[in-house]
């Protein structure tokens, strides 16, 4: 496996100054942002499909430094019910996906998005709760009219560009869970996959090794992060792990987002690549900076310091007994 990292933690510095920065840290690979919630900061698509130029300077910027693109990532809402914000999201997903065919780049990361409750809702509805009855009745509608038919479509539309469709699992969204991540990937096919963060698992009670085996075993991890995310024992039991309140209020919410290591002990993270290793998975870990505690550069440091005492870099070896 390769270590990487999401370059949205350094959307403040030119490219090639993030690049020398995460090269010289002796990191392999680079996720970058290209539009949605992540922003364009590093690399506009639609400027780079008009030119060669501009796309081939881009891509040696990355190459000439020892990295690899792991992923270009364009998190949004495509389902949204209103149709000009739909419509911006998914725009940038399709130029992601063509960009990404041009530089060779297997995988796109987003959300799956989350639909309204109805043809003319104003809102995303994220139903949470099997009773009453409207909810699950909500629940059959949006993914029979609205999730399974647009991914089955652009999932095929990334696939003919050999391209994979990494769905981050995370609250608010359609697919949030491993469950749900198969079910669409049974309806809309092995193009989609899981983005997989254990920092979403940690705060939904899923644990992460065990995701990673029901996930790993499908073939369905098409990339990883790491971010890591603490719970706090007695405010879990006043909100509840579906706290609603913001992330700045950090001392009364019940979990939050931490660097690597910082919610989790190193033994943890070492169980999840041993997991990552035993189904498979040799791509790249990609670190994702969300600590409110720490600043960029600390965070990111202290993620690269911890996960290098784990990552499993070597191909496997033979057995003494074979």
């Amino acid at each position: 496996m390769k270590l990487g990292v999401f370059m949205v933690l350094f959307s403040g510095r030119k490219l090639e100054d993030a690049l020398d920065y995460v090269a010289a840290k002796g990191l392999k690979a680079v996720e970058i942002g290209t539009g949605g919630y992540p922003g364009n900061a590093h690399c506009n698509p639609a400027e780079l499909l008009e030119n060669e130029t501009a796309l081939k300077n881009f891509k040696n910027a990355v190459e000439s430094r020892g990295l690899i693109i792991s992923a270009l990532s364009c998190h949004g809402n495509p389902l949204h019910p209103q149709k000009a914000i739909a419509k911006d999201f998914h725009d940038a997903f399709v130029k992601t996906v063509e960009l990404a065919e041009k530089l060779e780049v297997p995988v796109v990361n987003t959300f799956s998005g989350c639909p309204g409750d109805h043809e003319d809702a104003k809102y995303p509805n994220w139903p949470v709760a099997p009773w009453p009855n409207d909810y699950q009745e909500i629940l059959d509608w949006q993914w029979e009219n609205k999730v399974i038919p647009y991914w089955t479509e652009w999932g095929k539309f990334a696939a003919d560009r050999n391209v994979k469709i990494g769905l981050e699992l995370h609250g608010g969204f359609s697919v949030h869970t491993p469950g749900t991540l198969l079910r669409l990937r049974e309806a809309a096919g092995e193009v989609i996959g899981a983005n997989l963060d254990p920092s979403h698992m940690w705060w939904q009670g899923i644990d992460p090794v065990q995701a990673i085996q029901i996930l790993g075993r499908a073939g369905a991890i098409h990339h990883f992060h790491a971010k890591d995310t603490s719970i706090d024992p007695i405010n879990v039991n006043k909100h509840g792990l579906t706290d609603m309140q913001s992330y700045t209020n950090m001392l009364d919410r019940a979990w939050q987002f931490r660097s690597v290591g910082f919610g989790h002990d190193v033994k943890e993270w070492a169980d999840m690549m041993s997991a990552l290793r035993l189904v498979g998975y040799d791509y790249v870990v990609s670190i994702e900076h969300e600590d409110g505690l720490m600043s960029v550069e600390e965070g990111f440091s202290k993620a690269v310091d911890n996960l290098k005492q784990v990552l499993i870099e070597e191909p496997l070896g033979e057995m003494w007994w074979v």
